[in-house]
């Protein structure tokens, strides 16, 4: 056989390549890191009167109290650390009811510990001049307080706080505008409003009601009017003159 027929035989003998598309990665389940839970495992902890999973980690259940940003936290948490010997990283559902107790003895009184003072949220009390934190309930009655004071003196904040408008300079045209919108009717309203008008203007007049009285003051106007008077009047005079006879 001569070279052509055998090239000839392996192109016949071999089958055309079916390209197969890529496949695609398979997503396997990410594996939560989850912490080996000890006997006494806490479903639910009260941390500083807020109610948090057991699950969370210490580190970030500090920024679920009202009052405690993410900042604060973590200073808050290395403090925590120092005193007590808690690792931040651990759940806190592991912690026992003395640790908790401390915890919040702690979170109360931030003021006395070695936080920055710039980091508090109450800065030269205005009854005491003291510089200090406050989380969760103290926190509110707080601030409803500066904001009666506020409205007491009258000041600009207090006026704007007092008739409900944004006290930090926010525009108020377009957003922040409560009820009904001023100016704005909508088409199904213009629509559903203009034939009612325009058959009350060309209803028909009740049958005891007056005649309207014709525009304008030209002669011919006005003889016609006299003449529609004489008319009418013709008919009821005729009617008493026959009850006297």
């Amino acid at each position: 056989m001569s070279t052509k027929e055998k090239d000839d035989k392996e192109t016949k003998e071999k089958k055309p390549e079916v390209k197969q598309a890529p496949k695609k990665p398979e997503h396997k389940p990410v594996k939560k890191d989850v912490l080996p839970q000890k006997e006494n495992f806490k479903g639910i902890v009260r941390l500083a009167g807020k109610d948090v999973p057991g699950q969370v980690l210490f580190k970030h259940a500090l920024s679920r109290v009202r009052g405690i940003g993410q900042n604060l936290a973590v200073s808050v948490a290395s403090v925590i650390h120092s005193k007590l010997g808690i690792d931040p990283s651990s759940q806190i559902g592991d912690f026992s009811d003395e640790q908790i107790e401390q915890i919040d003895k702690i979170l109360f009184n931030l003021h006395e510990t070695n936080i920055p003072k710039f980091m508090f949220n109450r800065q030269n009390d205005p009854m005491d001049g003291t510089v200090r934190h406050t989380i969760m309930n103290d926190l509110l009655f707080y601030v409803k307080q500066d904001i009666e004071n506020e409205k007491k003196s009258y000041t600009w904040k207090g006026y704007r706080h007092a008739y409900g408008q944004k006290v930090r300079g926010q525009r108020t045209r377009n957003t922040g505008r409560t009820g009904m919108a001023v100016g704005v009717l909508r088409k199904s309203i213009i629509a559903a409003q203009q034939p009612q008008g325009a058959a009350a203007a060309t209803a028909a007049p009740a049958a005891g009601a007056p005649a309207a009285k014709p525009a304008g003051g030209s002669p011919a106007v006005k003889a016609a009017a006299k003449a529609a008077t004489a008319a009418t009047a013709a008919p009821k005079a005729a009617a008493k003159s026959a009850e006297k006879k």
